[in-house]
């Protein structure tokens, strides 16, 4: 049986870092695995980032620009809507992912217990986010039509009379709100199960041992290593609250008047005006608001973690 030496010549030819390795020598070959994404994601995200930052800053068409610097960025802050437009998206974000997180979890706690039907169940709960936000839209606003529509018939049966929910000042907003948590919270109680069903059955049958109730089960453990799943939630929801338009522009377009217009559609009112390069930078600055908002508390919900 041959064998090999290595001779004192061929290890001072090995490098620090592949004997530190375990004389493994490295290859660059595996990172060209990392090519076709790094090109994907400059041409979907990085390309058209920097070109929205330049042509905020032109008055531009189809076929022309004009640079004309910080002109855009001025105009869009004299918006006489602006104000209501971030007071109705703030609440909107806030409305709705405070919503799916109480909701998801709870139906998640419900969804992971011994109940009859569980697994059907989870999929008639996760079945809104299936389907499309305008097709969602376009449903509740014949469903909360006030005169004719199934809610307020519903509601006459028992004697309550129902309000304008969409053309009612009052009730726009939040009727918007309350669709957007109907069709996104199976999302946010599919991401609590995984979170729960991954939580060591260890705690349970010792918190059963001690003889700790359902509710303090879920308050000493559940709760706290479900953690994780709640950052997710949250993060999520905020983003997808601060960016939201699809819906509002179908069920309300804005209205009544500007009563439930949001960042998004203002931004989209000033497209249809011909207004692109003050669009354009009115997209710019959404995503400094969704960005200055999202990675201060992003990492303020991860600065600890769970004491195991």
């Amino acid at each position: 049986m041959a064998t090999t030496s290595v001779t004192p010549r061929s290890r001072s030819a090995v490098s620090p870092a592949a004997s530190a390795a375990g004389g493994k020598v490295y290859s660059p070959y595996s990172n060209w695995f990392y090519l076709p994404a790094a090109v994907i994601y400059g041409v979907l995200f990085v390309i058209p980032t920097f070109a929205s930052l330049y042509f905020s800053l032109t008055r531009w068409s189809l076929f022309e620009s004009k640079f004309i610097g910080l002109e855009n960025f001025q105009l869009f802050f004299q918006e006489p809507q602006l104000i209501k437009g971030f007071t109705n998206t703030l609440i909107f974000a806030v409305v709705t992912s405070g919503s799916k997180v109480v909701l998801g979890l709870l139906l998640a706690v419900l969804l992971t217990s011994r109940i009859v039907g569980r697994g059907y169940l989870r999929s008639v709960v996760f079945f809104p986010v299936l389907v499309s936000t305008i097709g969602v839209g376009l449903t509740f606003t014949v469903l909360m039509n006030p005169e004719r529509g199934l809610i307020n018939g519903a509601l006459e049966v028992i004697g309550i009379n129902g309000p304008g929910w969409l053309t009612d000042p009052k009730w726009a907003l939040l009727s918007v709100a309350l669709v957007d948590v109907w069709k996104g919270v199976g999302l946010a109680t599919l991401i609590y199960i995984a979170g729960i069903v991954s939580i060591p059955r260890e705690y349970m049958e010792a918190a059963r041992v001690d003889g700790a109730g359902a509710f303090e089960t879920f308050r000493r453990i559940v709760l706290p290593l479900s953690r994780p799943a709640t950052v997710t939630v949250i993060i999520l929801s905020l983003i997808g609250g601060l960016r939201s338009f699809d819906l509002i522009w179908a069920m309300t377009r804005g209205g009544p008047g500007f009563t439930s217009d949001v960042i998004a559609s203002v931004i989209y009112k000033q497209y249809q005006a011909g207004f692109y390069g003050l669009s354009t930078a009115g997209n710019v600055v959404l995503f400094v608001v969704v960005t200055a908002v999202i990675l201060p508390l992003f990492w303020f919900l991860n600065r600890k973690e769970v004491d195991m």
